[in-house]
């Protein structure tokens, strides 16, 4: 038995028993989180290493459990499926994420998408391990599905996104009508985005009513979907829409792609050269037709965004146009247009002088312009120059 372990992990929990937060400053509380997020996940990876040599030895047998994810689930406070996916994580990780996992830099749930994805497309574990370190679960699970399907033929991922469409719908406890479904990125990034935009405007036209009760995004969105189809019979389209689809030219002449070639919906994910060409005809979509040739060029002066430059910023950074992302902490969704060099401070809108941030990020690096003098002083200023798109509010004031 690893008697000094299990005497630090008693001892741990005796000095944790006896914790008063109103005996520590917030700066203390701030240093403890970290440490102790660091060793509970360090915990968690012995935790799941042991209990898997536990399991492979019986010893979970001795303890009165026929099944080794029954014991587990009831020692972790888990599931006997979560259980079962840890068991499994265990006999499949790698050394770069084991040696992460128990230096508490990982997660069990981040561990678990990176061994995952290193089983699916051999020698992606190092990227992802760094990534993990440095990002939250969201932003690792992006990456690693990015990871999956890029390593994926076009057609066949296509064929088994088409497959695995569906739709159910029933009633829950409250008399709701509740419905799951899935859609192919062609047809299912356009209702999304559609139903986005909707909500949002169905929101703003709230704000601006001062005897409006103004609720959620999600309540919007549930709105948008009920006028959307009740507006399906209609010619004119609910909400305009513009998505943007990248394909290497030398794949759209060629009719499929080869290594390093490109061809995705933005934010939708990749799809056969074929499917592309059909989409082209839509007038929801962009079609950016990639020569390796970077845009430097588009420049206007002011703060409006022309269209052609806009959709240059939606398909993101060459030379593989994922789309866009916050330049400082990578999020994907409701994110602003925000000038580099400002236009209070005669910043062009330029391709090279505007970058996508969330919202946060964007007010943390506005403060920093105020502060280095390209903008003026908060009380003479209502518009530091920022271009906003659809995204969350801020919050409210305390």
């Amino acid at each position: 038995m690893p008697a000094s372990l299990v005497f630090a992990a008693r001892q741990l929990r005796s000095l944790l028993a006896d914790f008063e937060v109103g005996a520590y400053s917030g700066a203390d509380c701030a240093e403890l989180v970290e440490e102790l997020s660091n060793t509970e996940k360090a915990c968690a990876g012995v935790r799941l290493l042991a209990a898997a040599r536990a399991v492979e030895c019986k010893a979970h047998e001795q303890k009165g459990f026929n099944d080794g994810a029954d014991w587990l689930a009831r020692q972790s406070g888990t599931t006997p499926g979560e259980a079962k996916r840890n068991l499994n994580t265990a006999g499949k990780l790698g050394d770069k994420t084991k040696e992460a996992l128990l230096a508490g830099e990982l997660s069990l749930d981040q561990a678990e998408e990176i061994t995952n994805t290193n089983s699916e497309v051999p020698g992606s574990e190092g990227e992802l391990v760094d990534l993990a370190r440095k990002s939250d679960l969201g932003r690792l699970r992006e990456e690693a599905r990015d990871v999956r399907l890029g390593a994926m033929k076009r057609e066949e991922l296509h064929e088994r996104q088409r497959k695995a469409r569906s739709f159910r719908s029933w009633r829950d406890a409250l008399g709701m009508v509740r419905f799951s479904g899935a859609l192919p990125p062609e047809t299912g990034v356009v209702l999304a985005r559609r139903l986005e935009l909707h909500a949002h405007k169905l929101r703003t036209a709230a704000k601006k009513d001062p005897d409006a009760q103004v609720d959620s995004l999600e309540q919007y969105g549930a709105d948008a979907l009920v006028d959307m189809l009740n507006q399906s019979g209609d010619s004119k389209r609910a909400t305009n829409v513009e998505l943007s689809l990248v394909c290497d030219i030398r794949a759209w002449r060629r009719g499929h792609v080869h290594e390093g070639e490109p061809c995705h919906i933005v934010d939708g994910g990749p799809i056969p050269v074929d499917v592309a060409k059909q989409l082209a005809k839509d007038a929801f979509f962009n079609v950016v037709l990639h020569d390796a040739v970077n845009i430097l060029t588009l420049t206007r002066l002011g703060r409006h965004i022309p269209a052609h430059l806009r959709a240059a910023l939606d398909i993101g950074d060459p030379p593989d146009f994922t789309g866009k992302r916050c330049a400082d902490c990578g999020k994907r969704h409701r994110l602003q247009l925000d000038h580099v060099d400002p236009v209070a401070n005669n910043g062009p809108t330029s391709y090279n002088n505007l970058q996508p941030r969330c919202w946060t990020d964007h007010q943390a690096k506005t403060e920093q312009d105020r502060k280095a003098g390209l903008l003026k002083p908060r009380r003479e200023s209502g518009d530091a120059g920022e271009v906003r798109e659809p995204g969350p509010d801020p919050p409210a004031p305390p």
